[in-house]
């Protein structure tokens, strides 16, 4: 059962979270405190609750609850959400650059079948200054894109432009290779 655990989190975790998962992290031991598991070995479905904090390497995941399932081809999905008004969190640093990476969203789903993360409603990711925001982020891990749009994350029926448009925000390049002219 353990090893099961082990693993369906560490799938669900070291790539669903991350836009670049740091692959040292996948080697490393899943750590998970919540104030109540249940487990249903039969059906292969664990769920976690109560202030799930969930540490793997450089990665952190905090949320309400989080269920994992397990499918008969033996592949793993997993649904992390917080509670009512609150927000899926996460951080992890990048192997590429050692930037850090933090997430949120209402709810985050991964599915290892085809290694693609969905964040769902409040979804934002930010990175080196980078921000993603819209009501809905699917990340490919194989392929490193992105989609960001508001739908299928969008919550209420009716759409109001604070909640119908994506947002990235680009910060400058840093221009101290090139300073500023100065006037004559």
């Amino acid at each position: 059962m353990m090893h099961i655990l082990s693993a369906a989190m560490a799938v669900l975790l070291s790539v669903s979270v991350s836009a670049h998962a740091q692959s040292p992290d996948r080697s490393q031991p899943v750590n998970i405190d919540a104030d109540k598991v249940t487990v249903d070995d039969r059906n292969k479905v664990h769920v976690f609750e109560g202030s799930v904090v969930l540490t793997q390497g450089t990665l952190m995941l905090k949320g309400d609850k989080i269920v994992v399932t397990q499918d008969t081809a033996g592949f793993h999905n997993g649904v992390a959400t917080a509670g009512s008004g609150r927000l899926v969190t996460f951080r992890q640093k990048r192997m590429s650059d050692g930037a850090w990476v933090d997430g949120e969203a209402e709810r985050i789903e991964y599915s290892s079948q085809n290694e693609r993360a969905k964040l769902f409603n409040r979804a934002q990711i930010q990175s080196a200054g980078n921000i993603v925001r819209g009501q809905y982020i699917e990340y490919d891990a194989a392929t490193e894109n992105y989609l960001v749009t508001d739908a299928p994350g969008h919550s209420s029926g009716s759409k109001t432009p604070a909640t119908s448009r994506v947002h990235v925000t680009i910060p400058p390049k840093d221009n101290k290779t090139n300073p500023p002219a100065t006037g004559r």
